[in-house]
């Protein structure tokens, strides 16, 4: 199964559960022999809930066996490098960085700047002073790019410092 598939599959498959224990699942990435998943609460996530979390998904895993051969899974929270993969997500960290990376086949795969929104399915970056739409699923890895004043204020739920540059 190819990587982007595997996250839309596991994603589909786990969320549900995710819900019922009060987590939202941040990202479904597979790397090498590692499955990792990024949850995410109002409250934050704790060490031992990322364990509890495991415990859960883990027969939900063998029982659908969606990855051939032994792989481990880890669940940890998104943490200063939070990672985006839903479009709701690039539109709720407007005016945070980021960066992006297209799926091979496009002449510039990479994108580092401000996210500017979502207009119907395409994610928006300022980079090198142009915003280019960039189509969703075209976007193979996407991750924020936080200092830690950005990440404390994203943990309390506040909106990014504004870029002074853009500020009228």
């Amino acid at each position: 199964m190819h990587p982007m598939e595997l996250q839309r599959h596991v994603r589909d498959l786990v969320e549900p559960t995710l819900a019922r224990l009060g987590f939202d699942l941040v990202a479904v990435e597979w790397r090498g022999n590692v499955l990792r998943m990024s949850i995410d609460s109002p409250k934050g996530v704790e060490m031992g809930e990322c364990a509890m979390v495991s415990h859960n998904l883990s027969p939900l895993l063998d029982a659908d066996d969606p990855i051939a051969g032994g792989y481990r899974l880890e669940v940890s929270s998104p943490g200063i490098d939070r990672p985006v993969q839903r479009l709701d997500d690039f539109r709720r960290f407007t005016g945070f960085s980021a960066k992006i990376r297209l799926v091979e086949g496009y002449p510039r795969r990479r994108y580092t700047g401000q996210l500017r929104g979502v207009e119907a399915s395409d994610v928006l970056i300022e980079a090198d002073g142009t915003v280019h739409p960039l189509a969703f699923d075209s976007i193979e890895r996407a991750h924020l790019v936080l200092d830690l004043d950005e990440y404390q204020r994203l943990s309390e739920g506040l909106p990014p410092i504004p870029d002074e540059e853009n500020t009228p």
